[in-house]
């Protein structure tokens, strides 16, 4: 138990804790924010690599896009187009319907026709539900018999669009006669007369959906990556790789943190204007992770040598710190067992050497004190001494002797004989040098003084004094009763004019605390009233008070008394500090 509150296992505690916030910030910490700093450039260098793909995919729409405006640069098909919508164009003469026909299917293609392969037709479609069809490799290609162009969504969608470009999302290219329907995404505009603000039909160019993964395939990322595109109604247009239900509702969800088969992804997206496209990249967060795992593996090697190394540091300095405070406790015990000649020996100007001095001049300072306060007392006691020699001596003699005359008068030679005797007992008793006497010596001697009382109040005083033999050699000091005996006589009974009784009892005690000897004097007088217990001030009485508070720390002294019926004093000392007072007497 001691051990958890030295000053060794403090500091070790303290190292203890300084070391884990240390070693959990270079062991987590230090590497989260690694791994943080990592992911943020790799999705910095995502963004501006998206940045770069999209403007490829803007640029191929763009080419898309100019390909459908390419019927208003030719005046020819237009003026076809313009007779071709033209309610009476079939009432027209043969050779006008041969030229418009001509310009539609033979004009139209070549004007049409494109270099880059992987746009693979253009259509064509008049309000009358006619198609006209510009294919790759293919001056002319037939449409599918009877294919309802008019009721496809794409045509639908230019027709409302009133001749903004319109981007339409993966569809099988089925309305070719020779086509494998490929799936392709396609750009549609609805052509009006420029004039008449009227429709003259709607054209279409598709493009081969690989080519979407022949742009995203010339990006790379550093990281593992699925780039998807989503259409304007959210609709899967190109995966570079199979997109789980799951993993593509939460990417529409735009989920913080996506997750699917054990692996969790970070998304970051960009618009492809103006088709209101979305391009997605789903960044691998386990592969991040795995490029920082490294840093957590060296931050717990440099914690656990770091650890042995500091432990080895701490143990030698706190060595060197605990063990001069270990001699100076060891100084301590020794002066608190009173060998106050030793000293802790200085090996330095440090604060532990300040220590040590301040310790070895504690320690003189104590014992010049001691030396000075024992001296002191001892002064003390004997003035209270000579102080009780003093009060007992003349008032006691005057009464004594003028007793010793009465006696002389009624020639009671007996009676006078025992007085003297008594009076020369008392005072060879209190001349003697001894400053400490056996309890049964003091209670003698309290006999004696009742004895030449008694000369002086006759039958008016009755006393009473019961010694118990356990107690009789107990030691204390010299007249430390007789005080207390005179102001019972002097303030108890004389005042009165009846029989009194004085008795003075001393026995062991035992209760649930230690043993005790009691000493009762009480006598049955006139009393007085106990509010006024502080102010009696008999004679001896506060320097008997001083005395016993002085010799006997632990005795209790307790004063009651009542008007008219007398009053009663107890001295309660525990008799190991009155044993230890014989021991050093």
């Amino acid at each position: 138990m001691r051990l958890a509150y030295s000053l060794r296992f403090r500091l070790a505690v303290l190292y203890l804790l300084i070391f884990l916030v240390l070693a959990t910030i270079m062991m987590t910490a230090m590497p989260f924010y690694y791994q943080k700093s990592i992911s943020n450039e790799t999705q910095i260098l995502t963004e501006g690599t998206l940045t770069s793909l999209v403007r490829n995919i803007e640029t191929y729409l763009d080419d898309l896009n100019r390909l459908t405006i390419a019927p208003y640069l030719n005046d020819d098909i237009m003026t076809a187009l313009k007779l071709k919508a033209s309610p009476g164009f079939n009432d027209t003469d043969a050779y006008t319907q041969l030229v418009t026909d001509r310009a539609l299917r033979t004009t139209l293609p070549l004007f049409l026709q494109n270099s880059r392969r992987d746009i693979l037709a253009t259509v064509l479609v008049s309000p009358d539900g006619s198609a006209f069809i510009a294919s790759v490799g293919k001056e002319i290609s037939q449409p599918v018999p009877n294919y309802p162009f008019t009721q496809q969504d794409w045509y639908r969608k230019a027709l409302e669009a009133d001749g903004d470009v319109v981007f339409i999302s993966s569809h099988p290219q089925d309305y070719l006669s020779n086509s494998a329907s490929t799936q392709v995404f396609s750009v549609a505009r609805m052509i009006k007369d420029p004039d008449t603000r009227q429709p003259l039909g709607v054209i279409a160019a598709d493009a081969d959906t690989i080519v979407l993964a022949r742009i995203v395939s010339d990006i790379k990322f550093n990281v593992s990556s699925i780039v998807c595109i989503f259409d304007a109604e959210d609709k899967l247009l190109y995966s570079s790789r199979r997109l789980p239900d799951d993993l593509q509702n939460q990417v529409l969800e735009k989920n913080p943190q996506i997750r699917s088969n054990g692996d969790s992804y970070v998304a970051i997206s960009k618009p492809i204007s103006p088709s209101q496209w979305q391009i997605v990249v789903l960044l691998s967060n386990s592969e991040i992770a795995a490029k920082t795992r490294w840093l957590y593996a060296t931050g717990i090697l440099f914690a656990l040598g770091g650890l042995v190394l500091t432990f080895l540091l701490f143990f030698a300095l706190s060595r060197w710190i605990i063990h001069p405070f270990r001699d100076m406790i060891a100084v301590m015990k020794q002066v608190q067992n009173g060998d106050l000649k030793t000293r802790f020996a200085v090996t330095g100007n440090d604060e532990i050497g300040e220590l040590g001095r301040a310790l070895n001049t504690m320690i003189e300072r104590l014992v010049e004190l001691i030396d000075r306060e024992y001296k002191a007392v001892i002064n003390q006691r004997n003035a209270e001494y000579r102080a009780l020699q003093s009060q007992i001596q003349p008032h006691f003699l005057y009464n004594t002797l003028n007793g010793f005359i009465g006696l002389n008068r009624l020639r009671d030679t007996a009676g006078l004989e025992k007085g003297i005797f008594a009076l020369s007992g008392m005072l060879h008793y209190t001349l003697e040098g001894e400053e400490w006497v056996r309890l049964g010596d003091e209670i003698h001697f309290i006999q004696k003084y009742c004895d030449l009382q008694r000369i002086r109040f006759r039958d008016r005083l009755m006393v009473k004094i019961d010694c118990d033999p356990a107690v009789e050699n107990f030691q204390i000091p010299k007249l430390l009763l007789q005080p207390l005996v005179e102001n019972a006589i002097i303030h108890g009974i004389e005042p009165v004019s009846r029989v009194c009784l004085l008795s003075v009892t001393a026995r062991p005690t035992q209760g649930d605390g230690p043993a005790r000897v009691e000493i009762e004097i009480q006598d049955n007088g006139c009393g007085f009233d106990e509010a006024a217990l502080d102010s009696k001030k008999g004679l001896g009485l506060p320097n008997f008070r001083e005395r016993l508070g002085l010799v006997f720390r632990g005795a209790r002294f307790e004063m009651s008394s009542r008007m008219d019926e007398g009053t009663r004093i107890l001295i309660s000392i525990p008799v190991e500090e009155v044993e230890e007072a014989g021991q050093k007497q």
